[in-house]
């Protein structure tokens, strides 16, 4: 049922991508089926007709030489155009597969199939033979189809010669069959073993190029360590495809010979019956074309056969993606996504990345009401960012709710949920795009020059992007040319300090508008203080009355926010203004004292320079 599956899927596909190539591809598998056939009977004839001599009727010895030379042209043009058609097929197939595995990962509602390690590596496989693997399918069921045709016609010539001879020539060929369906298995068993190592292997090579760790690499002189460990999991994948080639060596080896011998012993036979005058002349060409025809075509169609089983397997991975169920849930009626009136509320959330994950929130329980502002507080790991991501329903809790006016977040549309919503990550993206485009990436719609230049100007990018090379247009990234390669105008973009990058992402947000909520993750953490102190009051300005989360460590960012939690462990340990809490002299008031005395403290001892010795 999961092969018939696959085909039916793969079938539906190709006839959706391109149904004039897979017209043109079945007539060419047909007519290739057709030709060896009726070369090898018109080779019969026509030297059953020669070894007549003078009384060979020429008119018919003409017409089977023409026959036979257009079927000689046949066979050497056939091969190439059915490879050509094969080529167009499979990118048609490919461009609309490859199309929808992206459509099915962009459904996903959440993140966490993203960080499954087992879900990354069947997701790398669908990219690498996903997109080529229905055409490639497809075409070799139709090889298989040209082989079975091609097969059963030499068959039907060897039973006029004798009745055992076709026994013989398919017995041959069934353990090519097993011998292929068996590496078959080997080798999709293999890509599956060694996907984790070459992962691996990808990123130590993409580690040692990479711009942004090329600074630590030459600094700490990692090079050296980095590339042994690229090495080791290149040998060990090697070591794996190196198995599985001896594998094919002997299996093939041993099928080669049990063939070969069939066929030797077909044409010993047919020389003697031809010296004892059972058969002729052309009787012989027929059994010799005829053996070899079936061998071929049978051990292509064995190939066939296990490639398809092969493909199959690979397709799994394919259809696993894009018929993967949502991650998480989506109502078929999603309640509506209201602009924000009453406020956002955590009403009990416990929540694990997986059963084997410890809590990462225990119980947590608070609320923010429409137009204020919550600064989220705590150590490293204490919960912050999974707030975020429950926030933004990149997961859904546990046990308890997150609620949006009342209405839990599971009851809406994700999509709906996040346009009322403005962001700016700690770990935000850096596009390789030009800066005006990194910009409209925020609301790609509205995305006017204008509005990409207000959105700058507010967020303090405006002065540095005019002074890029080409302005808005200066491509940033070190990966690719910009301009037209072919007319001499190319040159290389631009990097950018982490500063101004962050200082995009502010941008980007801007450009939104004016969301009802709003979520600030350490917006201003790579900024030096004098812009940091800017961004916040403009900051300030753009949150005007809207409903925000801020969250930061340096505290004196969020120490005007209406209301602080602080988390710890997972838990609510703490909760109140920051006065009140000062006040408490609990957790929160430890921290913010421990930062209050570093940049209260005085130095050591007197700075001494270099000229006083």
């Amino acid at each position: 049922m999961t092969t018939t599956r696959g085909i039916l899927k793969a079938l539906r596909l190709t006839w959706r991508a391109t149904r004039g190539g897979t017209c043109v591809l079945v007539l060419l598998t047909l007519a290739g089926a057709v030709t060896p056939v009726a070369a090898a009977w018109l080779t019969k004839s026509l030297l059953d007709h020669l070894t007549q001599g003078a009384d060979a009727p020429r008119g018919q010895v003409v017409l089977l030489a023409v026959g036979l030379a257009v079927a000689g042209l046949l066979t050497g043009c056939l091969p190439q155009v059915l490879m050509y058609a094969n080529k167009e097929f499979e990118r048609a197939v490919g461009l609309l597969a490859q199309q929808q595995l992206y459509e099915a990962t962009g459904r996903l509602v959440g993140l966490a199939r993203f960080e499954d390690p087992a879900f990354v590596d069947r997701l790398r496989l669908a990219q690498q033979h996903g997109g080529a693997t229905p055409g490639v399918l497809v075409a070799t069921l139709l090889s298989v189809v040209r082989a079975v045709a091609v097969a059963g016609g030499f068959l039907g010539s060897l039973l006029l010669l004798a009745w055992w001879l076709p026994a013989v020539v398919v017995v041959s060929v069934v353990p090519v069959l097993a011998a292929e369906m068996w590496l078959a298995k080997r080798r999709v068993n293999a890509y599956w073993q060694i996907g984790p190592t070459e992962r691996r292997e990808i990123f130590y090579r993409e580690l040692l190029t990479n711009l942004q760790a090329v600074k630590e690499i030459r600094l700490f002189d990692l090079g050296g360590h980095l590339a042994a460990r690229m090495t080791r999991e290149r040998i060990k994948a090697n070591s794996v495809r190196a198995r599985l080639d001896r594998q094919e060596l002997a299996a093939q080896t041993l099928t080669g010979l049990v063939t070969a011998s069939s066929a030797g012993a077909a044409v010993v036979w047919a020389v003697l019956a031809a010296l004892g005058g059972r058969i002729t002349l052309g009787d012989v060409s027929l059994m010799i074309a005829s053996v070899a025809g079936v061998q071929s075509a049978g051990a292509g169609l064995m190939r066939d056969i296990a490639k398809s089983h092969q493909q199959l397997l690979m397709f799994r991975h394919y259809l696993s993606v894009v018929d993967g169920e949502q991650d998480l849930p989506v109502p078929e009626k999603p309640s509506p996504v209201p602009a924000l009136t009453s406020g956002v509320e955590f009403r009990d959330v416990w929540f694990r990345y997986s059963p084997d994950h410890p809590w990462a929130l225990r119980g947590v329980s608070f609320r923010v009401p429409h137009g204020r502002s919550l600064g989220l507080v705590g150590r490293n790991g204490a919960g912050k960012s999974t707030i975020v991501k429950l926030l933004c329903r990149m997961y859904d809790p546990d046990r308890g709710a997150v609620l949006w006016d009342g209405v839990d977040l599971r009851d809406m549309d994700p999509a709906e949920l996040r346009r009322r919503i403005g962001a700016v990550f700690q770990d935000y993206m850096t596009y390789d795009l030009s800066a005006h485009e990194n910009i409209a990436l925020g609301d790609l719609p509205k995305a006017s020059r204008e509005r990409v230049t207000e959105a700058a100007r507010r967020s303090g990018a405006d002065g540095f992007v005019r002074e890029l090379p080409r302005g808005y247009d200066t491509l940033l990234s070190r990966l690719f040319f910009q301009g037209d390669d072919e007319d001499g105008d190319a040159d290389r973009g631009v990097t950018l300090s982490g500063g101004q990058w962050q200082r995009l992402a502010i941008a980007r947000a801007y450009l939104r508008g004016r969301q009802d909520l709003l979520i600030l993750d350490e917006p201003s953490s790579g900024l030096d203080a004098e812009t940091e102190a800017r961004i916040h009051g403009q900051l300030r300005e753009y949150r005007g009355s809207r409903t925000s989360v801020l969250i930061s460590h340096r505290l004196g960012s969020v120490r005007e926010a209406d209301d602080l939690l602080v988390v710890d462990a997972g838990e609510v340990a703490e909760q109140g203004t920051h006065d009140e809490l000062i006040a408490r002299g609990g957790l929160y008031a430890g921290m913010f004292a421990a930062q209050a005395e570093g940049y209260r403290s005085e130095p050591a001892g007197p700075v001494t320079t270099g000229a006083a010795r």
